[in-house]
């Protein structure tokens, strides 16, 4: 008789704790935002996620990885540290920023267009120029013709 009620109790406190740590599990907390140190460019309402998508974007733009602004840690050379300023490319990406937040903001805002024009106004961003390498073209790449496209000769007048 003992033995079956200990069996139901010890049963019991299976499913109790089996429960409590399924409802525990769907119990998400609510991480502390991570907090950006040394922000210089961006405005002080950023979040982490939106400048970490800016970031995200800059390599693609750049074709390069985070240590190529970011200096790595002391400690750990494995890591970078983002709030550091000792990389001198991070100033300079900061100009650029500010360059291109500048170009869209006084001329490529100042864009004038109709109602019916449905064409969406393309921002100056770093991809403008840089088009996925670090350093930007100094022109414009001559546009070749697709393959197979015969150029026509452009006969002169010259009445020879």
């Amino acid at each position: 008789m003992i033995l079956q009620h200990r069996k139901k109790l010890n049963l019991l406190l299976v499913l109790t704790i089996a429960g409590a740590l399924i409802t525990q599990s769907f119990n998400v907390r609510q991480q502390q935002p991570k907090k950006l140190k040394n922000i210089k460019v961006f405005p002080a309402t950023a979040t982490y996620q939106e400048v970490d998508h800016a970031m995200d974007q800059y390599k693609v733009d750049l074709g390069v990885k985070c240590n190529y602004c970011h200096a790595p840690e002391k400690d750990n050379p494995r890591k970078m540290d983002m709030p550091s300023d000792e990389n001198p490319m991070k100033e300079v990406a900061r100009n650029m920023i500010r360059m291109t937040d500048d170009l869209n903001k006084k001329y490529i805002a100042t864009i004038k267009h109709t109602e019916q024009d449905t064409t969406k106004i393309q921002l100056v961003t770093c991809n403008t120029c840089h088009r996925g390498v670090p350093k930007p073209f100094g022109k414009a790449p001559a546009a070749t013709p697709p393959q197979g496209l015969q150029v026509p000769k452009i006969v002169g007048t010259s009445g020879k």
